[in-house]
């Protein structure tokens, strides 16, 4: 699977299309349609992932479904479970606590994990804005659980790994 991160909008988002054999996947369409849109042509359009419903994460959302006739995935439509888009295999982990529609997308195969807003490089979304914080810690207890090789991608600013924020995360200590 090929991850393209595309920074979008004035809070720089990171919206990520996945790309399988000219198949994509769209992660959290923030803004700025114009650098989303070339990793779009000529490629299969199957959907779009919503970590959460925040207007930096949505922004473009209605061109991109008006323009390809997609679904939208989000913590709405979503169980835990496993899921299969064509050739894309992953499970959805509900991580209230940044947003309480907060989810993660766990390529498991890939040992990959989109988190939004729940967790960045070295700290966590802020539970202020439909947030809680007690949701919050009960969703880093239960993301510890998994492995330490995992590669984190976040809403905003640089990918990580699971055991590096285990490590260095104030906010998983």
């Amino acid at each position: 699977m090929k991850i393209n991160r595309v920074e979008v909008g004035y809070l720089s988002c990171n919206c990520y299309i996945l790309d399988i054999d000219n198949k994509v996947l769209v992660i959290d369409p923030g803004d700025e349609y114009d650098k989303i849109k070339p990793y779009l042509n000529n490629k299969e359009v199957l959907g779009v992932i919503l970590t959460h419903r925040h207007f930096d994460h949505v922004g473009v959302l209605e061109d991109i479904v008006n323009d390809y006739e997609i679904e939208v995935y989000d913590n709405s439509n979503l169980e835990e479970k496993e899921y299969d888009i064509d050739k894309f295999k992953f499970s959805i982990i509900k991580t209230p606590g940044h947003t309480m529609d907060s989810i993660c997308i766990y390529f498991k195969d890939d040992k990959i994990m989109f988190t939004g807003d729940f967790i960045f490089k070295d700290s966590i979304g802020r539970c202020d804005l439909g947030g809680d914080i007690d949701m919050m810690n009960k969703s880093i207890d239960k993301i510890k659980k998994y492995n330490d090789d995992i590669t984190i991608y976040p809403g905003h600013g640089d990918k990580s790994t699971l055991g590096y924020e285990k490590v260095n995360n104030i906010y998983f200590r």
